[in-house]
Order: C-alpha cells, then structure tokens, then sequence
C-alpha cells in the first residue's frame, strides 16, 4: 500500500529501521509485545517522516517577531511572488538587457538602497558577519582596527566581533573601558598600523548607568582629521524612523549614513524584514574595492536573495506602504486593541471546542528578538492553557510535535499563545492543534 504513495527506496528503508528497532529492544530485553497492526503503524509512521521535509513551516505563538530558531523575518506577498517569478524560469541575473551582453548580479539593487539610505553605492553578501569580515579584510588585513571594548558584541550562535575579526586578518586594538570610552582613548590608539575606526551598535544588549560613549560625528571627524575610514557595524538595519512609532534606541541607516560614515553594514532579515543577507552601504570608493576582494565571490548571494531583495526595498520606497506590507513591521507596529482582538478570536474558537478546559486572555509583554530592540518590551495579548489532565509541559511538547508544529511559551505554570506573532489565517489551525493535543483520538 505504501509503494504507491511513497518511493520505494523510502519504504524498504523504514521497514528496516522498524525491524531493526525491534531485534535490539528483543536482544536487550526491553522488548514488549506487539501486534501486527501495531507493526504497521510504526512502519507507517516511519514512511511518513523519512517522505516529510525537515525544514518546514511552523506557527509561532511565542510572541517573538524575529525568532532566531524559527527563522527571523517572515518574508511579504510581495517579496514571494518576485521571487517565484525570477526563480521558476530564466532570468536577466548577470544579462545586460539594454546592451545584450554580460551584466553584473548587484545592478539590480544598488539603485534602490542608494535611494532609500542616501548611500554612494551599495553591496550584498550572504549575512552580517559576512559583511563585516569583507570590510575587514578589504579595507584593514594584518593592520589595526580600533574598536571600542565595550561593543565586543557576541552574536547569535557563539559569533563574536573579536572572532570575526581575526578571521578577515585584522588586528584588534579595543580601547576605553566596558562601561566608558573617549574619544581621546581612540585618538591615543592610533599608530602607522591602523587602518580602520569600527564601531559596533549595541543592538543585542544594553549597559546603562555610569556609561559614555563616543557620539558617531565626532569618530567621523576624528576620521577625517587622521584620513582614517569610519565603519559602523549597525546589526538590525532599520530602514524607517521608528522615533515616529515611540522606538528611540534605534538609529536608521539614512541617519547614520548622513552622519558621514564610510561604510555602514547590516542584517536584511532583522528590523528591515527581508531575507538573509549583509547589506554593505557608503563611500563608493570603499565598495568597489571590497567588490573585487576575492572573498566577494565567496559570499555572494544568489537569484533568489537578490529577487527577495529587490522587492524588499521597493516596499520601502513608501515608508507608510513598507509598515503596511512587510510583516516584521506589521507585528512589531500593530496596536495593542488588534492583538486583543486576535486573541479573544482564538481563546473563543478554544473554548467552542473544548468547553471542559479553560482559556484566559492575560495582558503580557513581547519582544522584537533576533537580537534587535532588547530593550524594548511591547505590550501584547495572549491566550493562557493550564490543562487540566496532562501538564503544561506535555501540552508544549505535543503541540510542538503537531503537523504543523505549533511553537508556544511556558510562563507561571500555563502555556501561551502569544496573539502578536499570530496571523488571523492561523487561527483556527492553532484552535485545532490544541484540541487534538489535549484530546488525541
């Protein structure tokens, strides 16, 4: 019955591994009756998850915009179906059109980000770290880069400023301390090695009190006095004036680029909302020496990266049509009445279905993740499950195993879904994950 649905290789492969699990669990006495059908069930089980895809679409009911583990920035209408276009046929990646000749891939965003950052020129490689480790080893290998110590940022997955750095072939010179840095401090650091000013934004923590940092003007004429370029490592990349939304604490890259920075670097899946990569933005004598870095062709993005792209800063061609279309800012923005509203929609459908359990809707707080905003906490609505036959442990456990997997938060002995980082399209599919978890047939 399997062969016809499923390939043949797949199912020899899951009949073995169940007989195989069977023979050990008899060889080390665990082994427990069982019965025919209950034979085919695990082999069918087993058909099921080798035919199945491993990365896959989950709900995210944590709250949590830009969730690492769940893959950071949800992408727009708009960006997939630029993608679908460019990526189910051929396409004009490195063709000149108007010359009928051979074309280069970047062409297709660099007018765009120049005219929504106010840049010179612009480049895009496979992530953040990318970017800066290019930069790096463009503009500073085996010579001096003056960071200051207090933003030696570690980053997701262990990354570390100082790690990348050694990796491009630059010398670290960290200066002033972790709560204070003058300007004086790089000023007494510079010698006939240095070749860089870096200064990283603090986008995944925060040191407050008795701190002092140095404003960027003044590194930037620092700079100049001493012909040294200025590089900002800028993480999030916000691309819009969030003060307008009551957000302070994070610069946009217009703001930093008309600040006179050389080179500015930041993520395209954080606060921008588009897909992974590292945007490089400033002087366009800086870029196109870092474009004929060997290392360029090593990082470079593919068809697809530059189609998400290119729709991307479209939508921000319009700074109320990029908050309305890019979904990063739609969950980051959206009023708390609308997230209330979603989740009494969702703690109504619960109670429709299982009206023996009980569901509150708590106020709560959110984050923005992925390292950007930490600071900030957003007022958000959530459903609370405290179950009243299994634990809420079990309750996380069987929702996460669910198809599709619903990622939920553990908070005070109850289990929450979380209405900010959940569409209303997804509402009833959570309704029904929560009612065949805690009542399987």
């Amino acid at each position: 019955m399997w062969l016809a649905g499923y390939q043949r290789k797949i199912v020899v492969q899951a009949v073995r591994d169940v007989i195989a699990r069977v023979r050990d669990e008899i060889l080390s006495s665990s082994f427990s009756d069982f019965t025919r059908d209950s034979l085919i069930q695990d082999i069918d089980k087993q058909v099921r998850r080798k035919s199945s895809y491993s990365l896959r679409r989950v709900i995210n009911a944590t709250g949590i915009v830009l969730h690492t583990n769940l893959g950071r920035s949800v992408l727009s209408e708009r960006i997939l179906q630029n993608v679908v276009a460019v990526s189910s046929g051929f396409s004009n990646l490195e063709y000149d059109l108007d010359a009928g000749g051979r074309g280069k891939r970047y062409i297709h965003t660099k007018d765009l980000i120049r005219d929504i950052t106010g840049a010179e020129d612009a480049f895009i490689v496979n992530n953040n770290a990318a970017a800066v480790l290019l930069c790096l080893n463009t503009l500073a290998r085996n010579r001096q880069v003056i960071v200051s110590r207090g933003e030696l940022v570690e980053i997701g997955g262990s990354f570390r400023v100082p790690d990348v750095m050694a990796a491009s072939s630059a010398l670290l010179r960290e200066v002033g301390t972790t709560n204070k840095t003058h300007l004086h401090d790089y000023c007494d650091a510079v010698t006939d090695q240095t070749a860089l000013l870096l200064k990283v934004h603090q986008s995944n923590y925060r040191i407050t009190g008795f701190t002092e940092d140095v404003p960027v003007a003044a590194l930037v004429e620092t700079g100049r006095r001493l012909d040294l370029p200025v590089m900002y490592d800028l993480g999030s990349g916000c691309l819009i004036d969030l003060r307008a939304y009551g957000i302070y604490s994070e610069p946009s890259v217009r703001e930093i680029v008309n600040e006179g920075v050389d080179l500015v670097t930041f993520s395209g899946d954080k606060l921008l909302g588009g897909p992974q990569g590292g945007i490089i933005v400033g002087k366009k004598r800086y870029i196109e020496q870092i474009q004929k870095n060997p290392l360029a062709r090593a990082l470079r993005v593919d068809k697809m990266t530059i189609a998400a792209f290119e729709a991307t800063f479209m939508s921000y061609l319009d700074e109320k049509g990029a908050v309305s279309e890019i979904p990063v800012l739609q969950m980051l923005l959206q009023s708390p009445g609308k997230i209330r509203s979603r989740a009494v929609k969702l703690a109504n459908r619960l109670k429709q279905r299982l009206r023996q359990e009980r569901f509150d809707i708590i106020k709560d707080k959110s984050k923005a993740g992925g390292g950007s905003l930490p600071e900030i906490e957003f007022p958000t609505y959530a459903v609370s499950i405290k179950p009243v036959h299994i634990s809420v442990n079990e309750l996380e456990r069987r929702l996460r195993a669910g198809s599709p997997p619903v990622i939920a938060r553990i908070k005070d002995s109850a289990l929450l879904l979380d209405a900010r980082t959940i569409s209303n399209s997804e509402v009833e599919v959570i309704a029904g994950a929560v009612a065949s978890s805690l009542y399987p047939a």
